[in-house]
């Protein structure tokens, strides 16, 4: 007996220990179950469907079937539980149930009878469907409903959907659907019809981060607002994620959130690098742009994440530059961006920077070597500053025009016919084109002459001369005969004879006057790439 008394405290001893280990780690609840909405005041983000359901409850119009649709995490689920306890609640029905009685108390356990939870999912045959035909039959086991809450009810087959809408359409009167999906375009109208439909929404982001914030109230952790507003923002719009996203991040943050440590820990960039990166590129330094980004790819940041975070930090200039100064849409304080990007780089410039980004973005998943694809369009990025746009382009050639006297618009291209200079299709010499603009002269050599304008004089005198001399020298040139493409080829001194030899030049006309810097430079891109010589 002594044995035995003096084993007993051996045993516990040993595994009394693991025994508290087992209840330490069963009695962690994660947040989003331990913070999950018990009445609908709670609910957070859902306006209309909690005004809704309230004055339905207080006046006694109570529907037999709910379709509850919208994204993930928004809170479909714990409302349709906060709606099953209002109608079983002792004190009930009501828009606030107690939470003490044995129904509210079962109802939270998921231990109800009079409460079925089926996953539509995994009971998607008409099997399934006919065994809820047969239990609506019965009426409830001890409170005033029997409520079926059926998630992702979208998942059910057709058959099963036929099946269920002669009970929906006329079922007993303690009877009660709720509908639960995230897609509700794929749930047959007949069944819509017959339902009362509530659309849920994405919870805004402020709202998400000041619930936050009092969660971590709730567990004495500190936190940043910046960290707290990051993890609403990456959430999307729903709590679920938000909470989700919020216990990892707490796990490592040893009892205070800090941004810096997210970035660390997560791989992400934070504003100060992101705007260090944009001064290197309105800089137009190209070499310290490229040694930045492999830095930072060195530093665990994923090449995707850096694309999408610097795609996000030109849209958010984009923002500031129309006037936006919503932190929820900036993603940080309008102050904290870089002024000296704002100041080099203005919307056209921006756009077409994020346009480059999201190009990246698609192409690097089929890409064989999306480093290089990285790499080249910061490359870009650097000498954004000198990108010309159509827009400007088309402005500057308008401009052009009105200063040497032709017609407003763009030019025009114009292709002169191929002349033969033999009976073999060989001979057949390649169409001329060449831009002009509509009056004397073609834009090249308007271009070359406005380029070279030093003086302040206007040239429409000497360019009406030489237009006239020009049309002179063509009038009183020799026809040629129509035999003469059988002669063999024309002298390359004849212009007459050879119509694809260049035209004369005109007389030296008095020069243009100046034109402004941007307009040069415009003139001088579009002379190097667009005009070709034939």
């Amino acid at each position: 007996m002594d044995a035995g008394c003096a084993v007993v405290p051996l045993v516990t001893g040993f595994f009394l220990p693991q025994i508290r280990r087992i209840l330490k780690g069963m009695a962690y609840e994660v947040t989003a179950t331990r913070r999950r909405p018990k009445i609908f005041d709670e609910l957070a983000g859902q306006d209309f469907v909690v005004a809704t359901l309230k004055n339905s409850l207080e006046q006694g119009h109570i529907a037999h079937a709910y379709l509850f649709s919208g994204p993930r995490g928004c809170g479909k689920t714990s409302a349709a539980r906060i709606l099953a306890r209002s109608l079983n609640c002792e004190q009930g029905p009501t828009v606030r149930p107690c939470g003490v009685c044995p129904a509210c108390m079962e109802i939270s356990r998921g231990a109800s009878l009079d409460i079925i939870e089926i996953d539509g999912a995994s009971n998607t045959g008409v099997n399934d469907v006919r065994q809820i035909k047969d239990e609506v039959l019965f009426p409830p086991n001890a409170g005033r409903y029997k409520v079926y809450i059926i998630d992702e009810v979208h998942m059910l087959s057709n058959s099963a959907f036929n099946a269920l809408l002669k009970t929906i359409e006329e079922p007993p009167p303690y009877i009660v659907f709720i509908f639960a999906t995230t897609e509700l375009h794929k749930v047959p109208a007949t069944i819509k019809s017959r339902c009362q439909q509530f659309a849920f929404r994405l919870i805004p982001i402020d709202r998400i981060a000041s619930i936050l914030k009092d969660t971590c109230q709730e567990m004495s952790l500190e936190a940043e607002d910046e960290a707290l507003f990051w993890i609403a923002k990456e959430s999307t719009g729903s709590l679920r994620d938000a909470y989700t996203l919020f216990d990892q991040v707490a796990a490592f943050s040893d009892g205070h959130i800090r941004s810096a440590v997210i970035r660390e820990k997560l791989g992400l960039l934070g504003l100060d690098n992101l705007n260090a990166l944009a001064e290197t590129c309105v800089d137009q330094d190209t070499q310290r742009a490229l040694l930045l980004i492999d830095d930072m790819l060195h530093a665990g940041v994923s090449l995707e994440q850096l694309i999408i975070d610097l795609a996000g930090y030109y849209h958010s200039l984009l923002f500031i530059k129309a006037g936006i100064t919503r932190d929820s849409l900036l993603d940080y304080s309008p102050d904290r961006f870089s002024p000296r990007v704002l100041a080099g780089l203005d919307t056209m410039r921006l756009e077409h920077a994020l346009e480059l980004l999201l190009t990246l973005y698609r192409d690097i998943r089929y890409s064989i070597a999306p480093r290089f694809e990285l790499d080249t369009v910061v490359s870009k990025l650097c000498w954004l500053g000198q990108w010309v746009s159509p827009l400007e382009l088309r402005s500057a050639v308008t401009e052009a025009q009105a200063a040497l006297g032709g017609p407003a618009g763009l030019p025009r291209l114009e292709t002169a016919a191929p002349s033969k200079s033999g009976a073999s299709p060989e001979g057949l010499a390649p169409p001329v084109r060449s831009f002009t603009s509509g009056g004397g002269g073609s834009l090249t050599e308007n271009f070359d002459r406005l380029l070279a304008a030093k003086a302040s004089s206007p040239p429409l005198q000497g360019e009406a001369t030489s237009r006239k001399e020009t049309a002179s020298q063509v009038e009183t040139a020799p026809p040629t005969p129509p035999e003469a493409g059988r002669q063999g080829p024309a002298r390359a001194d004849s212009i007459s004879e050879n119509p694809l030899s260049p035209a004369p030049a005109p007389p030296e006309s008095p020069p243009v006057p100046p034109v402004a810097p941007q307009v040069e430079r415009v003139l001088q891109v579009f002379r190097g790439t667009v005009v070709k010589e034939p």
